[in-house]
């Protein structure tokens, strides 16, 4: 009985993990079918699109949008008048005598109420005006240069991606063109030529053309990373349409390298200096205020109304102004300064990637018509030759790989000539160019 028993609840605890395991095999299944739901449904990303997308909701843009908005609200009290201020008090009143502490009968005791108003000079006011409008043109151009980093880099990362999903179909034909080799193989075999090891080697092949699928899968999984950090989820999508075909004229990229977009914010930081220069000569003029009040006397006494009038005096400007007035100078001359080591930086960059971008368009220009051609010329006649057996296999094999390589390697030169033209484009081209303020 208690066998029976055993074998009753060992029964049951089979078909319980059993009924689990299927629950668990339909769960990924729900799982993976909406996933593949979810990417089939998903639009198909363009080059456009996957820029327009970054640009809507990159967070450093936002960022940049938000100091401009903060640059403009700051901009409107910038060389308004300062605030007036409100003065209370009494005068003259007694604290010895017959009349001690006494705010009436002291014809001289007054309770005074008045308004004062300061008065900067108005060279300093319009220069503090001028470096609050160029602290507003600097927000805009790093928001403009902001926008064009995004769609650079959004482009970037469009075109490495797109570039190694052509790899990967390249596999796909490689992976059949391999099939069709072991059928020749086996054919060649059955009518007496070759040798048993020959089929052994397509295989081999199949192997080493897997191991480099996954090394490619791995790497476009990485790409799709990268375009999602720009587009969010849209970098699921299957890419659609064809690169874009970025024109560049290098003489002329050469010509205005000095409208670099890093350099177009050295022309509102310039302008914030000299402003700040200027504010900083104006304080050596003097500012001056002025009061107005209303004094209330005893009852047998007039009230009185006076006026007055302050001024500045910078008597010690060696020690005061004249210190400030050489910082802001300096910090013109660092900006200045800066600027120029940066146009020297970008024209040797320029230079680096114009040439890198001329030597792989020669390169792929002679791979498109010479390598390939010779390497599929002697590709067909090494498989040729095997089929009439005057060659073994192994040089069919040889020439293949060769093949293969010339194949990988144009598509690895068209997307690193792709890159190295958008950089191009989207830094020192057409692309580069900022909109104007808004």
């Amino acid at each position: 009985m208690q066998s029976a028993l055993r074998v009753i609840r060992r029964a049951q605890r089979v078909h319980s993990i059993a009924f689990g395991r299927v629950i668990m095999v339909r769960h990924i299944l729900f799982v993976s079918l909406a996933s593949a739901i979810a990417v089939a449904s998903a639009e198909p990303l363009t080059f456009d699109a996957a820029l327009e997308i970054a640009v809507r909701t990159a967070p450093q843009i936002a960022n940049q949008t938000a100091n401009v908005e903060a640059a403009r609200a700051a901009a409107i009290s910038t060389g308004r008048l300062p605030d007036p201020k409100l003065a209370v008090g009494i005068e003259n009143l007694p604290v010895t005598g017959p009349d001690q502490w006494s705010l009436t009968r002291d014809f001289m005791t007054m309770r005074k109420v008045g308004i004062m108003q300061d008065i900067p000079n108005s060279t300093k006011r319009a220069a503090l005006s001028a470096a609050a409008e160029a602290a507003i043109s600097k927000a805009d151009t790093e928001r403009q240069v902001g926008l064009l980093s995004v769609r650079r880099d959004t482009a970037v990362a469009w075109l490495e991606r797109y570039y190694l999903e052509r790899r990967e179909a390249l596999f796909d034909d490689l992976q059949r063109e391999n099939r069709l080799l072991a059928i020749a193989v086996e054919a060649q075999l059955a009518t007496g030529r070759g040798t048993p090891a020959d089929v052994i080697e397509p295989k081999q092949e199949a192997a080493d053309i897997a191991d480099q699928r996954d090394e490619l899968a791995a790497a476009i999984a990485k790409s799709k990373a990268v375009l999602k950090r720009w587009v969010g989820s849209a970098a699921e999508a299957p890419l659609l349409g064809e690169p874009p075909m970025l024109s560049l004229d290098t003489a002329h990229l050469r010509e205005h390298v000095h409208e670099h977009p890093d350099l177009a914010v050295f022309v509102p930081m310039t302008q914030m200096a000299q402003a700040e220069v200027h504010a900083a000569e104006a304080s050596k003029r003097p500012d001056w205020g002025v009061e107005v009040a209303y004094g209330r006397r005893g009852a047998a006494y007039s009230d009185m109304v006076s006026l007055q009038f302050t001024l500045a005096l910078p008597l010690f400007a060696q020690n005061r102004q004249d210190p400030q007035i050489r910082a802001k100078r300096q910090e013109l001359t660092r900006v200045e300064a800066e600027r120029d080591a940066m146009f020297r930086d970008h024209t040797e960059e320029l230079e680096g990637e114009l040439a890198e971008y001329e030597a792989m368009t020669r390169q792929l220009t002679r791979l498109q018509q010479t390598r390939r051609v010779l390497a599929q010329q002697k590709a067909d006649y090494a498989f040729a030759s095997y089929r009439s057996g005057k060659a073994d296999l192994s040089s069919v094999l040889t020439t293949r790989r060769e093949l293969i390589d010339v194949r990988l390697r144009q598509i690895e030169l068209e997307g690193k000539r792709a890159v190295a033209a958008a950089k191009l484009y989207y830094f020192y081209g057409p692309g580069a160019v900022l909109e104007s303020s808004r």
